[in-house]
């Protein structure tokens, strides 16, 4: 409710104003407390936007240190006894000027010139008087985003993300890589993948340094090595080159480098040589994360007597010792520790654990108990849901979230990170992981599993366009009824909830057509197919590019419900499946178009052929 009232204006003459409450302002991540004096403020035209940003890189320049009102109009007072990050933001009843912060550092500093950049871009320059103490609930508030799975996003694009990650207080960013950097004399590996380049982490490196933000190196450096050891090269290295088995399937290698090959240690010691002198922050993520086939090819015989943990530990001090020779502190993803907890005590001395899980049901607290119960500092990390799933997983994703916040805070866990995959091709759309990141951004800040308003959202997400972050979150959720039965089948008949994926992407991407449905799942699949039509008649009006992602994300939702209802009367299919196979001819160029704006060339061609081999396979359905 918006109150309007005349007042005696802090600057010039009386002015008739509409004075907020404090629900109605949209800051992202929320302050922990603010409260509202019932007055507003003129602030002159000399603290503009442009001031404001660059006070941000610089937290000089625009600002007063003296009690006493400069050109600046704003005073910074030092606080030693206030947090790190923890800031006093006063607009208005100041001592001579419009704006005061109040800080112990630099960091906080910063911190309370974010929140006044969102205050001023919304309100413009006739501020409501307020008084704002806000602190973070986790120290370490991230965002990993994988650029291994075919998009690389570009420069400007990065950038541009960084900076929108600042705003909403974030202070750690990582690029997940496996391939994608420019090392120098292995071209055969990044060759054709639009790589980063060592300047362009160094430029970029710099723009999050100037912004409060640390960048991590990260280089997966025992498993999901494929793109390596694929290649004559460096084939000699793998832990397996055929069939290996995981949770009763057959996946092909090679996949993990062999830890009793001394050219493996070789080889990571010299990518770490040529990696990580572009990064100031002195951390790195060593990854080592689903070394699922280790002990399934030529350490076969070592596992069996010296036991696969041992393994393991054993290359990932290896690892461990050419980070710490550099400088640097090491991270790795804790998956294969936690799964040996016999051996937790082999955790490197000074390594940060991150304690990944991606549904409701991770077990975060009991995660972050064993890390650090054997001395090492935890990190949670939840995901954004997006990838395998072209919609996203709305219920999922925020109960995950929710998870990681409640149990991380409660267990001692000094990090959040939130993830943000490119599975199969990366083909969900920028708007589908955008929203989840600003969720976790939130969450992590102020410690809480409520979620921003979608008026929020939309103001900072979308440029204040209506609905979009309403629809995001529908159909998000489009295929849930599905997801919660699409699951492995139980021995008593029933199913589990689906994990990792949604309904929609599974059904589109099944090796093998038909798939013969029940009356009751064909109903199911009816009703989905309905919701994402009436979704797709109501796709809110914003930015052209976005607009176009949001299209194209119901397109494709429809075709994959399309494909799942064919499967209950295939033989009279014909004419229905060439339909679609031209909706994946339309599909192929938007994806494409949508593609070359956000991202680089490389890694295109390989993610449209996800799209091809479910146009092959509806093809034999005309024939």
């Amino acid at each position: 409710m918006l109150l309007t009232i005349s007042f005696q204006n802090f600057y010039q003459g009386t002015l008739i104003v509409n004075i907020p409450n404090v629900k109605s302002i949209p800051l992202l991540p929320r302050p922990r407390h603010l409260s509202l004096s019932g007055e507003s403020v003129k602030v002159p035209s000399t603290l503009s936007l442009f001031s404001i940003e660059r006070g941000l890189a610089r937290a000089a320049g625009i600002v007063a240190t003296e009690p006493a009102c400069t050109e600046a109009h704003i005073i910074i007072e030092t606080d030693l006894i206030l947090g790190q990050e923890e800031y006093h933001l006063f607009i208005g009843e100041t001592t001579g000027c419009a704006i005061k912060i109040r800080s112990s550092s630099r960091i906080g500093s910063l911190h309370a010139l974010k929140t006044l950049r969102q205050l001023l871009d919304h309100f413009g320059t006739t501020l409501p008087a307020m008084q704002i103490e806000d602190s973070p609930a986790f120290a370490n508030r991230g965002i990993m985003l994988d650029v291994s799975r075919n998009r690389v996003p570009k420069m400007s694009e990065l950038l541009r993300l960084v900076r929108q990650f600042a705003s909403w207080k974030i202070n750690h960013i990582q690029l997940y890589t496996e391939h994608t950097f420019k090392y120098l004399g292995h071209d055969e590996v990044w060759r054709g993948a639009s790589p980063l380049t060592p300047l362009e982490i160094r430029l970029l490196d710099k723009e999050c340094r100037e912004l409060g933000i640390t960048l991590a190196a990260n280089q997966n450096c025992f498993g999901h090595m494929t793109r390596w050891l694929k290649h004559p090269r460096y084939a000699s290295l793998a832990e397996t080159h055929g069939d290996w088995e995981w949770e009763g399937r057959m996946l092909p290698g090679p996949f993990s480098l062999c830890p009793l090959d001394p050219g493996s240690i070789d080889l990571v010691d010299g990518l770490l040589e040529q990696l990580l002198p572009n990064f100031s922050s002195g951390l790195v993520n060593i990854g080592c994360d689903e070394t699922l086939d280790l002990g399934q090819g030529r350490s076969k015989d070592e596992v069996a007597k010296r036991g696969e943990s041992t393994l393991y530990f054993d290359f990932v001090d290896k690892i461990v010792a050419r980070v710490k020779k550099r400088g640097f502190k090491p991270m790795f993803w804790a998956d294969i520790a936690l799964s040996h907890p016999e051996e937790l005590h082999r955790v490197p001395d000074g390594m940060i654990s991150l304690a990944w899980g991606y549904e409701p049901d991770a077990p975060f607290a009991e995660w972050c108990k064993r890390l650090r119960d054997v001395g090492s500092e935890v990190w949670v990390c939840p995901g954004t849901s997006s990838w395998r799933s072209i919609t996203g997983r709305t219920t999922e994703r925020r109960q995950n979230v929710s998870a990681a916040v409640e149990q991380g805070l409660a267990s001692g866990a000094s990090g959040f990170l939130m993830t943000d995959w490119g599975d199969e091709g990366h083909r969900q759309q920028w708007p589908i992981a955008l929203i989840g990141l600003a969720e976790a951004a939130e969450a992590a800040w102020s410690g809480k599993s409520e979620h921003p308003d979608n008026e929020t959202l939309d103001k900072h997400l979308f440029s204040g366009s209506k609905g979009v972050a309403q629809w995001l979150c529908m159909i998000g959720d489009a295929d849930l009824p599905l997801r919660r039965i699409y699951g492995k089948p139980t021995t008593d008949g029933l199913s589990t909830p689906l994990r990792n994926s949604s309904a929609l992407f599974n059904e589109m991407h099944r090796p093998e057509l038909p798939r013969p449905l029940t009356p009751h799942l064909s109903e199911v699949w009816h009703e989905t197919l309905s919701s994402i039509k009436e979704l797709s008649a109501n796709i809110p009006l914003t930015d052209p590019q976005t607009t176009s992602e949001l299209l194209l994300t119901a397109d494709v939702a429809e075709l994959a419900a399309n494909i799942a209802l064919l499967n209950v009367n295939p033989n009279s299919g014909k004419i229905f499946s060439e339909e679609l196979v031209q909706n994946i001819d339309r599909i192929i160029i938007e994806h494409s178009r949508l593609w070359r704006l956000r991202s680089r060339p490389g890694g295109l061609a390989e993610s449209v052929t996800h799209y091809k081999k479910v146009k092959r396979r509806l093809m034999g359905l005309t024939s």
